[in-house]
């Protein structure tokens, strides 16, 4: 994969942060769709990339299912663990608007479990990580998918996932109850995350996204912008649920486009603005941003008697001044604590890596087979992975 192509994932991350930050930070009542957007396009670049990598692993010469899904494990482990278990230990020690009670759920990540089954955002510092246990559950599940089930059959079984997920949303009408169970139960996102799995399986055998996706994406935003805007009438009218499900099912197809032109590399002026050095470091932070931004925002709103900018609610203030921690805090833990431990993915290859050779075996190898020689020295020692 080129690294052009990746650094425009970037900018999508960004942007998806971005969209996250302006929702609960800045939009009135933090109602906007912006931030469930922000969340629906991480979760198909979540599903895109993950399969991908998993995919180039299974197709490498040295593949072994076992190695493969102990490597994952690890280098997940690695990245996602230290920040986010930084962040409950210091709302367990501060007791931070009376979190402690929940974190046990947190540190299991079921945190969508947990609001589900109160029915309600309490507490409140914490909800953002509802999404995070959604990743995790499918990280925890989708690689055994990958890589145990015959080769063949994944795009049918991905392609499956993304209907049982369609289908749930059926089940509401009937249970007549819109709890919060209906957006934070693993089926209701299982359709973003498959999607971003489809185009990556379609990726390997060598095909694009459909036709349909790359043409049409224009007609499915331009609808959901519309339902979006529309009146949702009292909580109990017909149209609750049909609108309920258009807005979570309709951005799924331009989303899905979104990542896979930036895959291929946009060119042109858009293509130099997703490559802009600061939009590429907001992407590469994205994930602390995400995980600290509401602890921080915590913090500022109790220091609002010694802040000149009103922080007590959605509103430029509170943006400017959070947003401002939020990056700081983020910039700093990728620099002193991420990327050092990021490090040490290197020790948990996908694949194992080839023998090194002695010169004595280089040499009769390469008397035995000609060429050989030649083509040792161009296959690569170390395959990294994102």
């Amino acid at each position: 994969m080129a690294g052009g192509r990746d650094l425009q994932l970037d900018a999508l991350r960004a942007l998806a942060v971005t969209l996250v930050l302006y929702s609960h930070f800045f939009a009135p009542g933090g109602t906007s769709f912006l931030g469930h957007l922000g969340v629906r396009l991480f979760f198909v670049l979540s599903g895109f990339l993950i399969t991908r990598l998993l995919l180039e692993a299974r197709d490498a010469d040295q593949f072994a299912a076992g190695p493969a899904l102990r490597s994952f494990y690890a280098r997940r482990a690695i990245r996602i663990f230290p920040p986010y278990f930084a962040v409950l230990a210091l709302v367990w020690f501060t007791d931070l608007e009376q979190a402690r009670s929940s974190l046990a759920w947190h540190a299991l990540y079921l945190s969508n479990f947990w609001y589900a089954h109160r029915n309600e955002w309490t507490p409140w510092l914490l909800c953002h990580l509802w999404s995070l246990s959604i990743e995790e559950q499918f990280y925890v599940a989708w690689p055994l998918i990958v890589l145990l089930a015959p080769r063949r059959r994944i795009e049918a079984i991905t392609i499956g996932v993304i209907a049982f997920s369609l289908a749930y949303r059926f089940y509401w009408p009937i249970a007549a109850n819109p709890a919060l169970a209906r957006d934070l139960l693993p089926p209701a996102s299982m359709d973003a995350l498959a999607c971003g799995a489809l185009l990556a399986v379609r990726r390997a055998r060598g095909a694009d996204a459909p036709r349909w996706v790359r043409f049409g994406w224009p007609a499915f935003a331009a609808v959901f912008l519309l339902v979006v805007w529309s009146d949702p009438g009292p909580a109990d009218s017909a149209w609750e649920w049909p609108r309920w499900a258009l807005v979570q099912v309709l951005p799924l197809v331009p989303l899905m486009a979104i990542v896979a032109a930036c895959s291929n590399g946009l060119g042109g002026r858009l293509g130099r603005l997703a490559e802009l050095p600061p939009l590429l470091f907001l992407g590469r932070i994205s994930y602390g941003v995400y995980l600290y931004h509401a602890i921080l925002l915590a913090y500022v709103v109790k220091a609002q008697p010694w802040i000149p900018l009103n922080v007590s609610e959605e509103g430029p203030g509170r943006f400017l001044v959070a947003g401002a921690a939020t990056l700081i805090a983020a910039s700093l833990s990728w620099v002193l604590f991420e990327k050092p431990l990021n490090s040490l993915k290197r020790y948990f290859p996908y694949v194992a890596r080839p023998r090194a050779r002695t010169p004595g075996e280089a040499r009769r190898l390469g008397a035995t087979y000609p060429g050989a020689k030649a083509a040792l020295d161009l296959q690569p020692t170390d395959r990294s992975y994102p």
